[in-house]
This record gives C-alpha cells, sequence and structure tokens, in this order.
C-alpha cells in the first residue's frame, strides 16, 4: 500500500474533507476497495481511513485532520479519480452519531408500520387472495432455470469473486505479452556447489559486517549482469521500426504476495556489489509483501529475473515482462547424480530457463547468455577477474 498525503477541501471551519490522492502519473482512477473506519470513529492526523486499489498498488486514504468521521460519501467498490470526496471528518466531533446511519434509520422507520399495517388490516382478505394466486405464477421459473442450468451441485459450490485491479492488470499485461513477443525458451543447468559454498563460508561474517542475509539472489543478479554486458541485444527492445539498446541495467525481480505479482526494481544493478543487492533485495521484498511499495519502486526496469525454486518449482517456462525482452526463470535446487571427473556424485543442481523474444533475440544470443549465467554461478571467481 501506498500512503499519500493529500490537500483536503474545507466545507466549514470544523469540517473537512477526505479525498483521493493523486495515485502516480499513469494512473487515472482506482477502486475503493474498503473502508477502514465509519462513521463515529475517531481518527488522527494521516491515519490511513480507506484503501484504492489500482492496476499496480494499492493506496491509502489518509485523514487530512483529527477528528470523528461525520459520514462516508462514497460506496465501496466505486471507481473513484484523484480529488474525489470519499468522507466528511468534523475536527471537533460535535453532531456525530457513533452509529450508522443506516441502523438508525431502520429503527426509526419500524414503529411507523404498525399503523399503516392497522389501516390495512381492514383489506386483508383479498390482498390475501391475490398473494395465494401468485406463488403459482412463480412455480414455472424454477423448471426453466432447471432446463437451462442442469447441474445443480457444481452451482451449489461456487462463489463468484469480483477480480481485484491488480489482478486483472498482470492478466492483461500476461496475455498482451504472449499476443505481441515471439517467445522461445532455451534451458540450461547449473552446479550451485561452489555458489552455496561460498555461501555458506562467508555467511557470518557477511551478515556482521553488511547487517544483510548473503543469499543466492545475489549471485544470480551478477550473473545476469555480466551476461547482458556480454550480450547486450538481451537488454534491448523493439520500438515500431527501431532497436533501442539501454546503456543502463535494471534488474526487475517478480515477487509473489497474497495481492498478487509485482514486480520491483534493483536499479543500476551493474555498479551494486553483493551487498548493496542483497540490501535492496530485503527492503524491495519487506515492502512488496506489506503492500508499501511505490508506483516508482516498480517502474521501468530492462530485464526481469523470477525465482520459481522458492515455491519448489522444478522447470517452468517464464513469460516476458512487457516492453522487456527477455526473463530469466530460476528453480529449485536438486540434488541429482552428476559425471564429475570420470566418477558419478551427487551435486546440487538447479533447472535455469531463458524466454525471449525471437523477433529481436536470435538463438546463438541467447544460449550464450544461458551459458554465462551458468559459468558464472558455477565458478564466482570469474567475476573477480573478468573472465
Amino acid at each position: 500500500m501506498y500512503l499519500w498525503s493529500h490537500p483536503f477541501s474545507s466545507e466549514g471551519g470544523d469540517l473537512v474533507d477526505a479525498v483521493v490522492p493523486f495515485m502516480g502519473e499513469s494512473i487515472t482512477d482506482g477502486t475503493l476497495a474498503k473502508f477502514l473506519k465509519g462513521p463515529g470513529d475517531r481518527v488522527e492526523l494521516d491515519e490511513p481511513i480507506a484503501q484504492i486499489e489500482t492496476d499496480k498498488v494499492t493506496i491509502d486514504v489518509a485523514s487530512p485532520e483529527a477528528g470523528v468521521i461525520k459520514e462516508l460519501v462514497a460506496k465501496e467498490g466505486e471507481t473513484v479519480e484523484p480529488g474525489t470526496k470519499i468522507a466528511v471528518i468534523s475536527k471537533s466531533g460535535e453532531g456525530v452519531a457513533h452509529v450508522a446511519p443506516s441502523e438508525k434509520i431502520p429503527e426509526k422507520a419500524a414503529p411507523k408500520p404498525p399503523s399503516a399495517e392497522k389501516a390495512k388490516e381492514d383489506k386483508p382478505q383479498p390482498k390475501v387472495e391475490t398473494v395465494s394466486e401468485k406463488p403459482k405464477a412463480p412455480s414455472p421459473p424454477p423448471p426453466k432455470r432447471t432446463a437451462t442450468e442442469p447441474q445443480l451441485p457444481p452451482k451449489e459450490r461456487e462463489r463468484r469473486v469480483p477480480m481485484t485491479r491488480l489482478r486483472k492488470r498482470v492478466a492483461t499485461r500476461l496475455k498482451d505479452s504472449q499476443n505481441t513477443f515471439a517467445m522461445l525458451t532455451t534451458f540450461n543447468e547449473v552446479d550451485m556447489t561452489n555458489l552455496m559454498k561460498l555461501r555458506s563460508e562467508y555467511k557470518d561474517a557477511f551478515l556482521e559486517k553488511h547487517g544483510v542475509k548473503l543469499g543466492l539472489m545475489s549471485g544470480f543478479v551478477k550473473a545476469a549482469v555480466s551476461g547482458l554486458q556480454n550480450q547486450p541485444i538481451i537488454n534491448a527492445v523493439i520500438d515500431g521500426d527501431d532497436i533501442i539498446y539501454r546503456d543502463y541495467i535494471d534488474i526487475s525481480i517478480a515477487v509473489g504476495t497474497s495481492k498478487g505479482l509485482v514486480v520491483p526494481v534493483i536499479r543500476n544493478a551493474d555498479k551494486m556489489n553483493f551487498a548493496d543487492i542483497e540490501k535492496e533485495i530485503n527492503t524491495l521484498a519487506k515492502k512488496a509483501n506489506d503492500g508499501s511499495i511505490s508506483i516508482d519502486e516498480m517502474a521501468g526496469g530492462s530485464f526481469t529475473i523470477s525465482n520459481g525454486g522458492v515455491y519448489g518449482s522444478l522447470l517452468s517456462t517464464p513469460i516476458i515482462n512487457p516492453p522487456q525482452s527477455a526473463i530469466l526463470g530460476m528453480h529449485s535446487i536438486v540434488q541429482r547424480p552428476m559425471v564429475v571427473g570420470g566418477n558419478v556424485v551427487p551435486r546440487p543442481m538447479m533447472y535455469i530457463a531463458l524466454t525471449y523474444d525471437h523477433r529481436l533475440i536470435d538463438g546463438r544470443e541467447a544460449v550464450f547468455f544461458l551459458r554465462r549465467i551458468k559459468d558464472v554461478v558455477e565458478e564466482p571467481r570469474r567475476l573477480l577477474l573478468d573472465i
């Protein structure tokens, strides 16, 4: 969730409006997902009172003043734009009911029906006769429903839930990717022995000095940077009849959250060391999981790494993240028998996959890139010697 303070308009000296904040240059509207506060609730300055779902992030609507919510103007599920008023807040709290108005109205309306019913008691018989005739009319519809929908058990066990805007956006982008790119996937396997040994030997010293754990992802990011520098076409993109070569390397890391897939970006990864990468991954992952990641932190990116291995995936064909041209898929580490020096020994092996846009990238470049990933991960000392 992305917290943004927004100027508010005032209806008077005591009342202020809570309005939808600016949500980003590329976002024009959102869906009012839910209210976190109701009429009569006390709120503090900048306290979230509602959540707005957009195509990319969930945004909090903060209270512009400390006070009590007088009324909720908008409804959950509505499409709202920046500046739309969703609630009125009383700074003093005077004249604010501490129970939702919708609960009080029926209580006041309840005593009125008896008098109306007494007036209607004089003519009950004709109305009862009409009511008795009406059930005969609705009896035909049920068979029609069973005729058109013969499978009754599935209907009783189904639930219909609207898609979130984030899920809609992910679905659209992935389908557009399939429709636009000529996607082809090439595979290889990596012996993780040396990288895992490096982490095991230096993890304590690394944590003590840098305050963050040494993981495997930083090794793959550094390997991807080396591969992109050796094969610049992997870092390029087609734009109309032109090819745009990027002189920077921004690595997107796909992160699965409870609300959907988000892809935060590690900026200028080619200028970062292992510690810088691990710190940035740790920070972005925490923001992604607690919903505080911003749109700017997910914008851009020239190449994506997706680690399905954390969920136990053995092999997959990842889908390109537009407008990029390639994506690297990591998978689970499995002990497999391998021939080393003429002997069969158990080795921790990982399958890696590169899906690329074949309109721009030839198989030669793709295979060379994936081989570079394999070489660097299997022998991290190559990075020190630049070989």
